[in-house]
């Protein structure tokens, strides 16, 4: 059975990683990996920390592409690399533009779809924009639906997917951050060195998704600002991604703040330290929602809605929304209340147990099997 993976970014890549490995180990399994490259240099990062070496490199990534040139060349250049190696399926995760172009792309040659991470949905198909469109469109260009919950596997239920094509895995984010996380590490970045992690609470910090951009943007800000200044005994840390309009809001508001750490993007595996480090996350990022919980740590998302309500109801992560009173006002409460930090701290993870990618071999195996018979 020939199953050709793609991916194109480095949330991609750091799900992807383990599962990707996993394959290559297997009987009975021709594993091929194609890499899109959306991003280039973080995503290049993730492919060294895990050892793997692309089959195919797309290589696209331009200065200030837009959606539709990404999914443009997204398909014209799968569409060589799925004649050529015609694998009996193709494997997407998630909600990129990487992720529905490469699905699309499958389909037009009459290639069978494995979606990893599917089920997601905020209903709302412009937030986030264009991740949710992604991932509905994707759903139902796939034939297995890799579910990482129950509500995941719900989702698909509601809009028609045959129950029978779906299985409920776990993430496989949690296989590749407990991998990482089981390695010694030193943080080698100047200002991390600097941290005196013993007597400060860190507080780490992630934000860049098209819809916090503006407005909303300066509000998240303003309110970290705010707690920086409240709590002395706080150190902030963001690594500042590096769409220009992020940095510019970030310099502006965040710049002159002496407990706020503005630093470059961090590779994979010293952002996993940092967060086992931390006291506190706040963040508009998915993938964190799902990671902070495995290492005990309490999450603040910094969005009007998610697309992971499990980590809410679970009592790992509360949603903040954009409002600087509102992020304040939370952060305030975890930062003073030990009984609600211990609450959310102690809370169980509902995105698994680390054994996702075995999951998904397996059920892939099975599939394969089937196909076999039938033919």
């Amino acid at each position: 059975m020939k199953v050709l993976t793609v991916f194109g970014t480095r949330p991609e890549a750091i799900k992807m990683a383990p599962l990707v490995k996993r394959l290559q180990l297997e009987e009975g399994i021709e594993s091929v990996l194609c890499v899109t490259a959306q991003h280039r240099e973080m995503l290049d990062q993730v492919l060294a920390l895990f050892e793997l070496v692309p089959d195919y490199d797309l290589n696209i990534m331009k200065q200030n592409q837009t959606i539709s040139q990404i999914t443009s060349n997204v398909i014209m250049g799968l569409e060589e690399v799925y004649k050529k190696e015609r694998p009996d399926i193709v494997l997407v995760h998630g909600d990129t533009t990487t992720t529905f172009a490469a699905a699309l792309a499958a389909f037009y040659q009459q290639i069978r779809i494995g979606h990893v991470e599917a089920g997601l949905r905020t209903y709302d198909k412009y937030s986030p924009y264009p991740e949710e469109m992604n991932r509905v469109l994707t759903g139902h260009l796939s034939d297995l639906h890799f579910a990482p919950t129950e509500r995941n596997r719900k989702n698909l239920l509601a809009e028609g997917i045959a129950d029978s094509h779906i299985f409920v895995t776990g993430n496989t984010v949690i296989d590749a951050l407990l991998e990482v996380a089981g390695k010694p590490y030193e943080f080698e970045e100047e200002t991390l060195r600097s941290i005196d992690f013993e007597n400060k609470r860190l507080i780490t910090v992630t934000c860049h998704r098209r819809e916090n951009l503006g407005e909303n943007m300066v509000h998240i800000f303003s309110a970290i600002r705010d707690i920086a200044e409240e709590f002395t005994d706080t150190e902030i840390v963001y690594p500042v991604h590096l769409n220009p309009k992020v940095r510019e809001t970030a310099g502006a508001i965040l710049g002159n703040s002496s407990r706020v750490h503005l630093i470059e993007p961090l590779q994979y595996q010293p952002f996993v330290n940092l967060m086992a480090k931390s006291y506190l996350i706040i963040t508009d990022s998915g993938g964190m929602q799902e990671e902070a919980p495995s290492l005990g740590k309490p999450v603040l998302v910094v969005r009007k809605e998610t697309e992971r309500p499990e980590a809410v109801e679970a009592g790992t992560v509360k949603l903040a929304g954009v409002s600087r009173e509102t992020i304040y006002k939370m952060a305030k409460e975890l930062l003073a209340n030990k009984g609600v930090y211990d609450r959310m701290a102690r809370a169980v993870n509902p995105y698994g147990d680390g054994h996702a990618c075995e999951r998904i071999v397996k059920a892939l195996k099975q599939y394969g099997e089937e196909s076999n018979n039938q033919n």
